[in-house]
């Protein structure tokens, strides 16, 4: 069938004021103010009450760090410590609550109008091996696009290091499980709704030899790769002991500096390693909530954008943010980097396009991201007739940053609706939410 979203009360596209047409999962016409659609429609929605954007794309998150919010011996910690706390505690999950896990932050993801993710998963034990299989199934179950990054931790630091053994894996089956992942579920081309990105985990925790297998392998498949890099002063100083460079040289040295390539959180770079990063096309997912609650610095998103890096967002792990809502995270984004480069740089239109078309950029994903003829129907739309902290609103789009937007009226992945008045399409959130509570419960109590 094909629909017209009509007369949209406001639209994150130019000369679309009257709406637009989708048919077969595709946008396939955007409607000027006053005008009718060319051809005659199946359906049409009236919109008037709603503020239509991209649906918002999430470059980095870790679904299962929903099982440990707030938790008690992690708080107040930086980055190597607050790991030092976790880890040992994540060692012990298991297939069911991963399940759990994943159905939370995709719910939690769709409600703030997100309809793409990118899931890092780095965390495989002998017991656990069928993560990606459980997050696939479930992003099919409720509808969403994702991009499932199989993460992966080769190097033992020692009983007295940061990484339990049990989570240290062969490099030899990393590569094989994750080609094995890759032949069962990515897909390439326009409206693919799984990919599986190549994403070993961050410097201090992978071997030099698992990062350059890692990008053949990937480029062999045409996966995309993904790692954290550059989060921490820590990192930076683990990197020059243990390879006698920075963390940007060793990408370099590993193969990665190509355009096929995002990375988790870029705080801490020189001049010349921004520019270098700009000059491959490399992608940057600043994940703002969880560089402040870890003190880990601040992104320099304009710096990064102006030497030529695709910049997008992240909720970043749940354990760390402490939330999975891609909205608030915008307005995160905003405040952050407004602060740290005057009101003159960052306006809310920047922060929309980082979570939109950036993030899209940062996935390497030209059908999804913005509101265009062709483009995949993805869209989030938003009321701002029914809650307190709308009243007195000026400009629309501006009121979904300033106001602090956090919940979607409606969400559509492809054309199809999966949040509909503010409630999930596909499953039960009350469900969802006790299933998830006895998980984080259970997990919880391994201290």
């Amino acid at each position: 069938m094909s629909l017209w979203m009509r007369n949209p009360l406001a639209i994150l596209a130019d000369d679309a004021e009257g709406g637009i047409v989708i048919h077969e999962g595709r946008l396939i016409e955007k409607i000027a103010s006053g005008q009718q659609p060319r051809e005659p429609v199946d359906a049409v929605f009236d919109a008037s009450n709603h503020v239509i954007i991209p649906g918002l794309i999430n470059t980095h998150h870790h679904f299962f760090q929903t099982l440990t919010r707030a938790f008690p011996p992690a708080l107040n910690k930086t980055l190597f410590p607050w790991l030092g706390t976790m880890l040992p505690i994540w060692q012990h999950l298991e297939s069911d609550m991963i399940r759990a896990a994943a159905r939370l932050a995709m719910a939690e993801l769709l409600l703030s109008g997100c309809t793409t993710a990118a899931d890092h998963h780095y965390l495989f034990t002998p017991t656990l091996q069928d993560a990606i299989d459980i997050e696939a199934e479930t992003a099919a179950e409720l509808g969403m696009r994702a991009v499932l990054t199989r993460g992966s931790i080769d190097f033992y630091d020692g009983e007295d290091g940061l990484t339990p053994k049990s989570i240290v894996e062969p490099m030899q089956h990393i590569l094989d499980h994750t080609e094995a992942l890759i032949k069962r579920y990515h897909q390439i081309g326009h409206g693919s709704m799984i990919q599986i990105a190549v994403a070993p985990c961050s410097p201090f925790e992978v071997t030099t030899e698992l990062m350059q297998s890692s990008a053949h392998l990937a480029r062999q498949y045409q996966a995309p790769l993904h790692t954290h890099l550059a989060e921490t002063n820590d990192e930076v100083v683990f990197c020059q002991t243990t390879y006698g460079c920075r963390p940007v040289r060793f990408l370099e040295d590993s193969g990665w500096l190509k355009s096929d390539v995002w990375l988790a959180h870029g705080i801490h770079f020189t001049d010349d390693e921004i520019n270098r990063l700009g000059s491959a096309r490399i992608g940057i997912s600043h994940c703002p909530s969880s560089n402040a609650l870890l003190a880990s610095g601040c992104c320099p998103v304009p710096r990064l954008e102006q030497a030529g890096c695709r910049v997008g967002l992240g909720v970043d792990g749940s354990a760390s943010n402490d939330a999975s809502n891609l909205m608030q995270e915008v307005r995160q984004a905003f405040l952050t980097q407004r602060s740290a480069h005057g009101i003159g740089a960052i306006t809310h239109l920047d922060a929309l396009r980082w979570a939109t078309e950036g993030s899209a950029a940062c996935l390497n994903r030209n059908d999804i991201g913005c509101i265009a003829p062709g483009k995949c129907a993805d869209l989030a739309l938003f009321r701002l007739d029914q809650e307190p902290r709308f009243s007195g609103y000026g400009d629309p789009l501006a009121a979904l940053v300033l106001c602090g937007a956090h919940r979607a009226d409606r969400v559509m992945v492809n054309g199809r609706w999966v949040v509909e008045d503010g409630k999930l399409v596909h499953a039960d959130l009350g469900d969802i939410i006790a299933n998830h509570t006895r998980a984080a419960r259970t997990i919880q109590s391994i201290v």
